[in-house]
């Protein structure tokens, strides 16, 4: 039986075959758009300060639970995502089975100052250039999604082109994998791709494991200030809060306890 995580790949594989691109091309069209606003740096200034840096998402709905807060306005959001403080921001770009686009993402981002991750299932060379020329700062890469060679070169397309890279893993496996591509920051998601059950105790685990000089960030699963603690006494320098913070009547506010401001 096929599950989300399935289905979702196939998907993006099958619109990633019949891009004709050339890879060259765009490459250099990417390469040269201004630089990103520092993803990375912004949360290691928040874990410096002795705070946890939080990564806020925008997300319309999920594959698991539906719509979440379908009528969102980005660019409404991201401003109340700045006034609560957060580092950084996240935006869901796959419109099939998020109900997320591109045009979130630029909305959110001309919005405020914050640096952004384009939050979708990255399978291509041509993937990591779009989200460059989106305007996103960061580009999610999953472990679970992608063959240890295909990490390994889209992280290096990243690099060269000049976008941040977040490496989402589950287990060390992928984090050794994540290491071997030169993951700068690595996301332990809580949600298994597979069941989408959330396993608190994984994160725990895995923060012991992820060298010091990479970022630290907790992914999903993230319900409130408690949650926020444990992972921030974990050893994570982030945390990226999806759910909890479109759903919430004050978004600021929310995110300010989870900041334990």
């Amino acid at each position: 039986m096929a599950t989300y995580l399935d289905r979702i790949l196939a998907r993006h594989r099958e619109v990633a075959a019949t891009d004709t691109r050339d890879l060259l091309e765009a490459m250099t069209a990417a390469a040269a758009m201004t630089s990103v606003r520092p993803f990375a740096a912004s949360l290691r200034r928040s874990a410096e300060a002795g705070e946890l840096g939080v990564i806020s998402e925008i997300k319309r709905r999920s594959p698991s639970k539906g719509a979440l807060n379908a009528e969102l306005d980005p660019a409404a959001m991201a401003t109340r995502y700045a006034d609560g403080g957060a580092a950084a921001m996240s935006v869901l770009t796959d419109e099939e089975y998020f109900g997320g686009s591109v045009s979130d993402l630029q909305a959110a981002r001309s919005a405020v100052h914050l640096p952004v991750l384009r939050k979708d299932f990255t399978v291509s060379e041509l993937d990591v250039c779009d989200a460059r020329l989106m305007g996103a700062d960061c580009v999610l890469l999953i472990a679970a999604a992608l063959t240890r060679p295909e990490l390994i070169a889209l992280h290096a397309v990243a690099d060269e082109i000049g976008i941040e890279v977040l490496v989402e893993i589950h287990d060390e496996p992928e984090l050794e994998v994540a290491l071997a591509a030169g993951a700068r920051m690595v996301g332990v998601n809580q949600r298994d791709l597979v069941t989408f059950h959330v396993d608190h105790d994984r994160a725990v685990r895995m923060a012991a494991a992820i060298p010091g000089d990479v970022v630290k960030i907790a992914e999903s699963g993230v319900r409130d200030a408690a949650d926020a603690r444990a992972l921030q006494q974990a050893g994570y320098d982030a945390v990226l809060v999806g759910e909890t913070l479109v759903t919430s009547a004050d978004p600021s506010a929310t995110l300010r306890e989870l900041r334990g401001v």
